[in-house]
């Protein structure tokens, strides 16, 4: 499968980011709508790949300046080929692109280990957000295993 991955931003792209994280958080995960799309929505920076043969919306995941990552979200049918890691490294590559030092993550528990894979490191005590409990994980955008992804703009 072919996937193109693109930066973009909220005002251009909001009904196929929206339609990718309602069928991950809102349908899956059963987040609140009121909870799952907030204003700093608006202020980030999105990552977003489609399929090239559907061009459908398959993953996404957002950046906002203080540095923060979240939302990354691969629709079900798309996880076995690893899209995540795309997102990731879109992301982490927009951090570098905006000089930003440090990138984290609140992660949910079980991804703990997936994030110390990619040069995360756990910060402070397990809390919880959103019902859920979560681990804040940070990492040196210089110390980011970032493999080479081409965005468009």
């Amino acid at each position: 499968m072919q996937y193109s991955v693109c930066r973009v931003p909220w005002e251009h792209a909001a009904p196929l980011l929206k339609t990718v994280r309602e069928r991950v958080f809102i349908c899956e995960h059963r987040i609140p709508k009121h909870v799952e799309f907030d204003r700093k929505d608006r202020q980030a920076i999105h990552m977003l790949v489609c399929d090239d043969l559907s061009q459908e919306p398959v993953a996404t995941g957002r950046i906002l300046l203080t540095g923060e990552i979240g939302r990354i979200a691969v629709i079900k049918e798309h996880r076995k080929q690893q899209l995540d890691k795309l997102v990731l490294a879109g992301l982490l590559k927009v951090a570098k692109d905006l000089d930003l030092k440090e990138v984290f993550i609140h992660s949910p528990l079980d991804a703990v280990e997936y994030f110390i894979k990619h040069d995360f490191c756990p910060v402070g005590a397990v809390f919880m957000e959103a019902g859920l409990p979560k681990q804040q994980m940070a990492c040196a955008t210089m110390d980011a295993a970032v493999k080479k992804c081409y965005l468009s703009h």
